[in-house]
């Protein structure tokens, strides 16, 4: 795959994993803790890490699957 996500999008990527991560990890420890429905703080936070984790991969290889589908290119 080639490169489709530019400066600007890759920066927002990486802050935006930064704070999802913070906030699955402050989850985890149970410094926070958030019922939304269903969904207990435990889950919450753990898919919370994955985006983060998605995002930071993405913004690393500044390649995005959806990007590429949508046919969008800010690189």
């Amino acid at each position: 795959m080639e490169k489709n996500s530019g400066r600007m999008d890759r920066i927002v990527r990486l802050v935006v994993a930064i704070v999802l991560l913070a906030v699955a990890l402050a989850g985890f420890a149970e410094l926070i803790t958030y019922e939304i429905g269903p969904i207990t703080t435990m889950i919450g936070s753990a898919v919370l890490a994955v985006l983060g984790l998605v995002l930071i991969v993405t913004g690393a290889l500044r390649q995005c699957v959806i990007n590429q589908v949508l046919g969008i290119n800010t690189y």
